[in-house]
């Protein structure tokens, strides 16, 4: 047995789950009938409405939903009915859900795909609104344990520009860039500011998993076939290969040596044979040499392998893949999360989950996965943590 304190790198503050003032109580006058609200719809949900379109449900009011559900979430799982109390959104019940599941910290992803509107101004301030609501009035009741990630418009510009005016606040540890609807791809030079200047601020750089409609179309067709729950392990990928291979092929790490990348929800077990191949094109590249002397040369020094481990880090869950893989991974690039309250979550049994996938390592390997890497990453001072975990590591291990 261990005693450690946890700190959880990938958790979530949905849309149904947050403030219904988040945005009426921030966003100016002359947004006036614009600006995102929730509506009660007849004999219906109350759902979020915003510019004249529906970004999705709300969980503030009872829902006269009965039956068995399609899909469960961590709350069916640990016998929260209740889903008004909005707990993921207030911090003193979110602080009580995280006691009751032995965690000290989470790392806060928001409902970046939740803003869809064709109008760049009014985007924007939609986005600083959260941003502002998320560090001024979230995170603010527990600033070590709740670690908030701003959100990022999806454009060049747009994500400097908000990026810019959240470093000179200052607060902020990590902001997400929803890689899956961002444009244009990253080799594009709109986005070498964004990278110079987190760099510059030491801001890390996230990308996370989306289930935005625009993304998932090709399920479509498949809705309400059980085949269909089984799309979202392809679907986790394929939004993550392109750009990730963007990151070596196009020398991004290699000129922004300070800038850190975290890989949420995607899944870790498919990243070691893209490095390994990576590293051979690398090498397959240098072989032909004197082909590229009289044509610039080749601009990409450093091994794809080598930018990873001191660039990239990457989030898991209950994963039996990720702990075989753990002479690649590091283990210092490995990040637990528990991914409350979603239904891919392990609350309110994180210490549980940790002891059947992680039973058999070293105490200090444990240590680091489940806390010690975060505390690194994000400069949190876990000796101060008054939330720790008993973990039934070391127990296992003949097994």
């Amino acid at each position: 047995m261990i005693d450690t304190a946890l700190v959880s790198c990938d958790d979530h503050l949905d849309l149904n789950m947050l403030p219904e003032d988040v945005w009426s109580s921030r966003m100016a006058a002359r947004w006036g009938d614009r600006t995102p609200r929730v509506e009660q719809k007849e004999d219906g949900p109350a759902v979020w409405m915003a510019d004249g379109e529906s970004w999705g449900s709300w969980a503030g009011k009872r829902s006269s939903f009965a039956g068995p559900k399609p899909i469960h979430t961590a709350y069916d799982r640990g016998g929260v009915e209740d889903l008004t109390e909005l707990r993921a959104g207030r911090p003193q019940l979110r602080l009580a859900d995280m006691d009751r599941d032995g965690v000290w910290a989470h790392v806060v992803f928001g409902p970046v795909t939740s803003i869809k509107t064709r109008d760049e101004a009014f985007m924007r301030a939609c986005y600083a609104a959260y941003n502002d609501w998320l560090y001024e009035d979230f995170c603010s009741a527990a600033p070590d344990r709740l670690v908030g990630v701003a959100m990022l418009p999806p454009y060049p510009e747009a994500a400097y520009d908000e990026l810019k005016r959240l470093a000179l606040k200052g607060g902020v540890r990590q902001a997400n860039l929803q890689i899956a609807v961002a444009e244009p791809r990253l080799e594009d030079k709109r986005w070498e500011p964004l990278f110079d200047l987190l760099e510059q601020s030491g801001i890390i750089l996230s990308f996370h998993v989306t289930v935005f409609p625009g993304v998932t179309k090709a399920f479509d067709k498949y809705k309400g076939s059980p085949g269909a729950t089984f799309l979202h392990a392809k679907m986790f990928i394929d939004q993550f290969l392109d750009p990730f291979v963007d990151l070596f092929a196009w020398g991004i790490l290699e000129r922004h040596p300070k800038l850190k990348i975290v890989i949420a929800e995607c899944g870790v077990g498919w990243v070691p044979w893209v490095i390994e191949e990576l590293d051979y094109r690398h090498w397959r590249l240098w072989e032909c040499a004197d082909f590229w002397a009289d044509k610039g040369g080749i601009p990409l020094k450093k091994k794809p392998s080598e930018l990873f481990r001191e660039q990239v880090y990457g989030t898991f869950q209950q994963s039996p893949t990720a702990m075989r893989l753990l002479e690649f991974w590091g283990p210092e690039n490995l990040l637990w999360a528990s991914d409350y309250p979603h239904p891919d979550s392990v609350w309110p049994n994180s210490r549980q989950a940790i002891g059947e996938t992680m039973g058999h390592l070293p105490s200090a390997t444990v240590q680091q996965l489940v806390g010690g890497n975060a505390a690194k990453l994000y400069g949190l001072d876990l000796s101060k943590a008054t939330v720790r975990a008993t973990l039934p590591i070391g127990e296992k291990a003949a097994a």
